[in-house]
């Protein structure tokens, strides 16, 4: 991810990369399955989506692809959110309490709500700004039916990326009590609004 500047402005550059075991292999390219199938377009078509919702993501400026015989590279261009830290650093820095936490679960019961499903969702992908927090990197997401199940799945994805990166540090039942349980109360709150 690169910060890059336009005629839009400060924009980020991300150039999509395979994770896990695969990325020995296959580094940065993917199987070729037609244009409109690359996952630069998909995440492009789905951010438009949000904005059209009126959901806090990354305003979306350009998307590309490179066909390379049966493989394809890919990047997508998005404005630059200024002040943003990642929720992940708010916690580092001390700044997750009860009070931020419910705005994430507000924040994700809106997604929730209308259908979007994040890929991966953790803290490093939860912008926090003095006026609002915003969702980012919606590489694999889609739009889909509100169900339960999937909703509960990505909670339960947020949880452990907070767990892994120390949210706990006092201990889990105090992590449950002061930040857990007043996320959860604000996502029922907003998801059944």
């Amino acid at each position: 991810m690169s910060i890059i500047t336009s005629p839009a402005g400060e924009c980020v550059l991300r150039h999509y990369h395979r994770g896990g075991l695969v990325a020995s292999l296959m580094g940065d390219r993917y199987l070729w399955t037609g244009a409109d199938r690359t996952r630069s377009f998909a995440e492009f078509r789905l951010l438009g989506t949000i904005a059209r919702l009126g959901l806090p993501g990354p305003s979306v400026v350009a998307a590309r692809y490179g066909r390379h015989g049966l493989f394809y590279t890919a990047d997508l261009i998005t404005r630059f959110i200024e002040n943003a830290p990642t929720l992940a650093e708010c916690l580092a820095e001390g700044r997750l309490d009860g009070e931020l936490a419910e705005e994430v679960g507000a924040l994700v019961a809106r997604f929730h709500r209308a259908g979007i499903w994040h890929a991966d969702l953790n803290a490093h992908n939860v912008l926090v700004t003095t006026d609002q927090l915003y969702l980012i990197d919606f590489d694999r997401g889609r739009l889909q039916p509100p169900a339960q199940a999937w909703q509960q799945a990505n909670l339960r994805r947020l949880r452990r990326s907070l767990l892994k990166l120390g949210a706990a540090a006092q201990g889990e039942a105090v992590f449950e009590q002061t930040i857990w349980q007043p996320l959860l109360y604000r996502y029922g709150r907003t998801l059944d609004a």
